[in-house]
This record gives structure tokens, C-alpha cells and sequence, in this order.
């Protein structure tokens, strides 16, 4: 089958520039009879402004793809871009330099310093690179989170929705190219989980942020725009304007 690339409508911005991509991603683990394809010639796009879930079963390739297309991991072959730039090109200091300014990062552990306060999780990536953060773009960070009451609370101070937002505005504030996000509510509960969400879904709506998030959850990805589902290391569907139901129903079909 044809294999889709993602461009869809964004909801408020519009682009048709791909914020991050991969041209025929192939990811191999061990050799022989140990072998295993994690990603098996995938390519796809992630148009800018948009949010991007990645679903499928269990060993699918999703936690692979997101790391091999945000650098973390490198590819057996194939190509993978954030903008421009060829990740496979960049020695270690250039893609360390690029994922420190144009990506964000979200997972399940909130990964804050517990020493520090809301604000200063929230400045620390760009202090770290010696740069000085936009205040009007970081006063928007802190807006759209609804952190203004969280800024001198220290992590033991907030709840762990709480925390996941500083995460997650900590992740936008560099004001990346994109935000990848790995099961980024697995450790929360269902209101949590949906304050969480409510507030990516807004970075995309009203700061033109780009996010993509590997998830299991039916009710988490149909905050999304689009979906692209994998197995065994392939993608085999994909749905735009996706609903909890329809999501579901996709899953079924994987045996989950």
C-alpha cells in the first residue's frame, strides 16, 4: 500500500512546509536470528502546526520512529529531517546544539529539578544554552499553561498535572521547531490527564505549535488533528479529524 504522507488542514495555522520528516526510515536491532526491524522503510511528514498522534500495538515502531526522527536514535538508514536538516549529516555537537534549539521533548516522568522553582524549570533549557528567554514568548508559555499562579512553587509544591504542564511548558519554551511527546499523561490521572492535553492541543491552536505524541490511549489521540497508526514497523493507516470511537474501533483491529 501507498504509504501517507500527513498534511492536513492545521486548525488555526497553516504551512505546507513538514516541521520534522523521514524518507524510507529503516531501524535494525541485533543481527541473525536476533534481528529485529523496528522500522521497516517508513516515511511520513509532520506538517508544522499541527498535532500528530502515533499509535499501534505494542513493538508497532512508535517509540522508535519518534526517537529517530528527534535525533535521540540514529537510523540504520534512510533519512530523517527536523526543517532542513539532514540529522544523518550532523556530527554529535551539531545535532546535540539542534535538538537543544529546535526540539522539545515531553515524556512520562516530568523530569523537573526538585530544587527549583515552576519559572526556573521552566527557563532552564535556555539557560543552559547561555541565551536569554523571549519574555513576550515566554509570558504566552505561561499563559496558554495557566501557570501565573504555579511560577515560585517548587515541584513537591504541584500536583503531578501540575508538574506535567511546567514539563510541558518547559518543552515550549525555546520556542522549538517541534515537541515530541512519549505517552506524555501515562503517569497522571484522567483529569490530569485531560488538563494536560486540553493545554498542548491550545499550544497548537493559538502558538502554532507543532506536536507529535506516541500514545495508547483512544481518548488522549483524538486530541489530535491526525493520526498515523503502525505495525510491525510499517505504517498502515492513518486517520485525520480522528474521535475517541473511530480510534478505538482502528485499535481493535491491532488485537488490543
Amino acid at each position: 500500500m501507498t504509504t501517507p504522507v500527513l498534511f492536513h488542514e492545521a486548525r488555526t495555522f497553516t504551512s505546507v512546509a513538514a516541521a520534522a520528516r523521514t524518507v524510507d526510515a529503516t531501524k535494525i536491532y541485533g543481527i541473525g536470528e536476533t534481528e529485529v526491524r523496528a522500522l521497516d522503510g517508513v516515511t511520513v511528514a509532520f506538517a508544522r502546526a499541527q498535532f500528530t498522534a502515533i499509535m499501534g500495538p505494542s513493538g508497532s515502531g512508535k517509540s522508535t520512529l519518534m526517537h529517530c526522527v528527534a535525533g535521540l536514535d540514529s537510523l540504520t538508514s534512510g533519512r530523517a529531517f527536523i526543517g532542513e536538516a539532514d540529522l544523518s549529516a550532523l556530527n554529535d555537537r551539531e545535532l546535540t546544539i539542534l535538538r537543544r534549539d529546535q526540539v522539545g521533548f515531553i515524556f512520562q516522568a516530568y523530569n523537573l529539578l526538585p530544587t527549583m522553582t515552576a519559572a526556573e524549570n521552566l527557563t532552564l533549557p535556555l539557560r543552559l544554552a547561555g541565551r536569554k528567554p523571549d519574555r513576550e514568548w515566554l509570558d504566552t508559555v505561561v499563559e496558554v499553561m495557566g501557570l501565573r499562579d504555579r511560577l515560585h512553587h517548587r515541584p513537591s509544591e504541584m500536583s503531578g498535572g501540575q508538574q506535567q504542564r511546567v514539563a510541558v511548558g518547559r518543552a515550549l519554551a525555546t520556542r522549538p521547531q517541534i515537541v515530541f511527546a512519549d505517552e506524555p499523561t501515562g503517569n497522571l490521572d484522567s483529569k490530569a490527564g485531560t488538563e494536560v492535553l486540553e493545554f498542548m492541543r491550545n499550544a497548537v491552536d493559538h502558538m502554532g505549535q507543532t506536536i507529535v505524541m506516541v500514545t495508547h490511549d483512544p481518548m488522549s489521540a483524538a486530541y489530535a488533528d491526525s493520526i498515523i497508526f503502525l505495525a510491525d514497523g510499517r505504517i498502515v493507516d492513518e486517520m485525520a479529524h480522528p474521535t475517541a470511537g473511530r480510534v478505538l474501533e482502528r485499535m481493535k483491529q491491532f488485537g488490543e
